[in-house]
């Protein structure tokens, strides 16, 4: 069942279910987009120990890490760069080997910390765009149906920019412990009615697909993405 929540800063609640999965040393996916950027600028400056904590990534632009669309250069910037004392495991998607090799590199990774099977990551933070993709998951997308890669190259993206990806997939996202989306503004407000409203999940809305098996799905919302007219 989804918990969906109306918070009146989802950034700063974010944070402090992020600042949870630190304190327990857990293995914890990254998003890209603003109001996740502000909510690791918010457990950034908690003063928490990270060494025991290890960071992946939901997906990745392909293009090289200092890039301006790079997901990696923003979380380094709002969260690594900050953090004092002993920083976190990081794995970091290398979008600049291209969508394949990128793909191919980071279920490597995976394997190698978690072994055979699907990884369970303790904490995956998730974006929600317009179109109800997530991650890089667009609408109609075969890279929707991969159901034996951990993860995968997105050659067309649906959206700007207009650059190839490297995404987890499905099977992943769906065997966290738990799955948070973090979503904000009245653009959103459409997409949210169809990921998460009373309609069946569909391909056309990527991120209605999301179901974690063994864990929780929650959704914070402004009061903007969630429809409703700020007072």
């Amino acid at each position: 069942m989804t918990d969906l929540r109306v918070e009146d800063d989802p950034a700063g609640a974010a944070a402090e279910r992020l600042a949870e999965a630190v304190r327990g040393g857990g293995h914890v996916a990254l998003a890209g987009g603003s109001t996740p950027a502000a909510a690791y600028e918010r457990v950034a400056g908690m003063g928490l120990d990270w060494s025991g904590a290890t960071l992946w990534f939901g997906d990745e632009r392909c293009v090289p890490a200092e890039h301006e669309h790079s997901n990696f250069r923003m979380a380094r910037e709002t969260l690594l760069d900050r953090i004092e004392g002993s920083p976190p495991g990081v794995h970091r998607m290398a979008g600049e080997l291209g969508p394949d090799e990128g793909a191919a590199d980071y279920e490597l990774q995976l394997r190698e910390a978690f072994g055979a099977g699907l990884p369970e990551l303790d904490l995956v933070i998730l974006g929600l765009g317009p179109d109800a993709h997530t991650a890089s998951l667009f609408p109609g997308r075969p890279e929707i149906d991969e159901r034996e890669r951990l993860a995968t190259g997105v050659a067309e993206p649906g959206m700007e920019p207009l650059v190839p990806r490297v995404t987890l997939t499905l099977p992943v996202l769906n065997a966290a412990r738990e799955v948070l989306f973090l979503v904000s503004g009245e653009s959103k407000a459409e997409a949210v009615a169809r990921a998460f409203g009373d309609g069946a999940p569909s391909r056309e809305a990527p991120a209605s697909l999301v179901a974690p098996v063994p864990g929780r799905l929650t959704v914070m919302l402004d009061a903007a993405a969630s429809g409703k007219q700020q007072p």
